[in-house]
């Protein structure tokens, strides 16, 4: 009896060995191919992500995470709290107000999640399970690359092919920045063709959206969410839920992460 359990027991130590998901991460990819990248240096700069992967593990989910910043600031970067889940994670740069103007960011966020289609799966990850998230201006792209789908219609990819949608914290109407470029004051707000809201349609890929506390958000940001859920809800979306972090404010990625890896693994489980 003791030999049995002596056996089983480094049978078990052998079998979380073999389980055990390793990782690696490749750093500054261009997106934009080579001719593109060489007309300009502010694009060679800005326009790379890197991607943090399952080595030993085949047909993973991808999560596409662009950061905030205003669309003016902010850089690229691998969240911890979503490292360690079995899935990959794609941190995306994009350039910047006031070096650019709209909509060069959409569109290099789009580039962005078009290389991912047409790469990931080289890596060993399944294009079928490709999700795009980010926090305030990345909530923001994430919303319009997934909503409006001509983004990544100009790099031939359909934008239903998108599993999820996450933004965290996003505007939903045109966003501040770009209102400033065209002098309008931040707190008129405008919905047009450059707003995730205008493009509100039944049959948009899952979408969650999660946001601070509506006392504790910046300006209006809980019920811009709120109006693009309902929107969604009357367009005949039938998987748009919102999701609001109680004594949170704009900065609430920490407790949203979990949420974030939540919906990746519902919408997977519900493809099976």
């Amino acid at each position: 009896m003791k030999k049995y359990i002596v056996v089983l027991f480094f049978l078990g130590i052998y079998w979380g060995q073999a389980q055990t998901t390793e990782y690696n991460t490749k750093e500054n990819q261009p997106y934009y191919p080579t001719t593109v990248n060489q007309k300009d240096v502010y694009i060679k700069e800005r326009c790379v992500l890197d991607i943090y992967y399952p080595t030993n593990k085949k047909n993973f989910a991808t999560i596409v995470w662009f950061h905030g910043g205003g669309l003016t600031g902010g850089n690229k970067y691998i969240p911890e709290a979503l490292k360690n889940k079995g899935v990959a994670i794609v941190a995306v740069n994009y350039r910047l107000y006031p070096k650019v103007k709209s909509p060069t960011y959409i569109d290099d966020a789009a580039a962005a999640v078009a290389w991912v289609f047409n790469n990931i799966e080289s890596l060993g990850g399944d294009t079928s399970s490709i999700f795009v998230s980010g926090h305030s201006a990345g909530g923001y792209l994430a919303a319009m690359v997934g909503l409006d789908k001509r983004w990544l219609a100009n790099f031939g990819i359909d934008a239903n092919k998108i599993a999820g949608i996450i933004p965290f914290s996003g505007h939903t109407i045109t966003h501040f920045t770009i209102r400033e470029e065209r002098d309008i004051d931040g707190k008129k707000p405008i919905v047009d063709d450059l707003a995730p809201l205008y493009h509100v349609r039944a049959d948009a890929p899952p979408l969650l959206l999660i946001t601070g506390d509506r006392e504790l958000e910046l300006l209006g940001r809980y019920e811009e969410n709120a109006y693009l859920m309902r929107m969604m809800k009357v367009n005949g979306h039938q998987q748009t839920q919102l999701l609001e972090l109680d004594g949170y404010g704009h900065d609430m990625t920490e407790p949203a992460f979990p949420l974030l890896i939540n919906e990746v693994n519902r919408v997977l489980k519900n493809k099976l």
